[in-house]
């Protein structure tokens, strides 16, 4: 490119507050400058293109055939710029503020949260965890900002957006005859002493509707209030425990085991309130989970 036709940025800017103020003076106070920095500007822009573009009039400014087509793109271009600078300013003031966040498992809420604080470590973030009914309840009721949650319901004027996809496993220790195996079956896995969550949870219903289809009957089960508990519980030699692949921290002490005839697929989700998607914290929690979920 012949660089005697490439325009500074001082020029195109002064260029196009002078066409859309179709003011040399007002061009000058928009860009913070003086008037006979605008006009030098515009004039060398003309000599450059070879072409005028202003005809001064008492009216103000007008605009020539070159002028205006060169303004159409080049108020794209400072749109586009303006657009920018408010993301960034959006961005820089994430140094504050609060942020609501619930979910039914700790992973992988714990692993977004954490590269959320580690961006903006200002934000204050006010997190729960709790059974699938009293996170999907806090969701319907707008009571937070975010849930994330596995197979949530559709809720009318709700946004969602898919983040990850997990399977029911056996957690068992890592020495257990299981632990040796590729796989178990469901006859298999009642036979055990189980640790399962409460009633409430997704965990317990897909275990409840699964023990009904194959009319089988665990031969023992420990109840346990949260999925960080169900873990504890296999720690300790308690049992072993149902539970989302993707729901816990992995522990060089545990060892997951698939369940060979429960195929199917658990979808998990950041939900929130459609009009609440554009809040600044929201939207940036949102942002940063949909680059991590590709």
């Amino acid at each position: 490119m012949n660089s005697r036709l490439k325009a500074s940025p001082h020029q195109i800017a002064a260029f196009t507050h002078a066409a859309r103020e179709r003011s040399f003076s007002k061009a000058a106070v928009a860009l913070n400058v003086t008037q006979p920095a605008i006009t030098q500007h515009v004039s060398k822009l003309e000599e450059m293109i070879g072409a005028r573009l202003f005809i001064r009039r008492r009216s103000g400014l007008e605009l020539t055939r070159a002028a205006k087509e060169l303004f159409e793109i080049s108020d794209r271009i400072h749109v586009l710029e303006q657009l920018l600078t408010e993301r960034m300013r959006d961005y820089s003031e994430l140094d504050s503020g609060q942020l609501s966040i619930v979910a039914n498992a700790p992973c992988p809420a714990m692993g977004l949260i954490s590269e959320f604080k580690r961006l903006y470590p200002g934000v204050h973030i006010d997190f729960s965890l709790g059974v699938w009914s009293d996170t999907m309840a806090q969701v319907k009721e707008r009571e937070i900002d975010i849930g994330i949650i596995t197979e949530p319901d559709d809720v009318d004027g709700m946004f969602k957006l898919e983040i990850d996809r997990t399977r029911y496993i056996a957690l068992v220790p890592r020495d257990h005859a299981f632990a040796k195996r590729k796989s178990i079956s469901t006859k298999e896995l009642v036979r055990e002493s189980l640790i399962l969550p409460e009633r409430g949870s997704l965990t317990r219903r897909v275990f409840e509707e699964r023990m009904e289809e194959l009319e089988l009957a665990p031969a023992s089960v420990t109840t346990v209030s949260s999925f960080p508990l169900s873990k504890e519980a296999v720690l300790h030699g308690v049992g072993i425990a149902v539970i989302l692949e993707g729901a816990y921290s992995p522990s060089s002490r545990l060892k997951s085991v698939p369940i060979r005839d429960w195929n199917r697929t658990f979808r998990t989700y950041i939900v929130c309130p459609s009009d609440k998607k554009e809040l600044r914290l929201v939207r940036s929690f949102l942002e940063l989970s949909s680059v991590h979920s590709r």
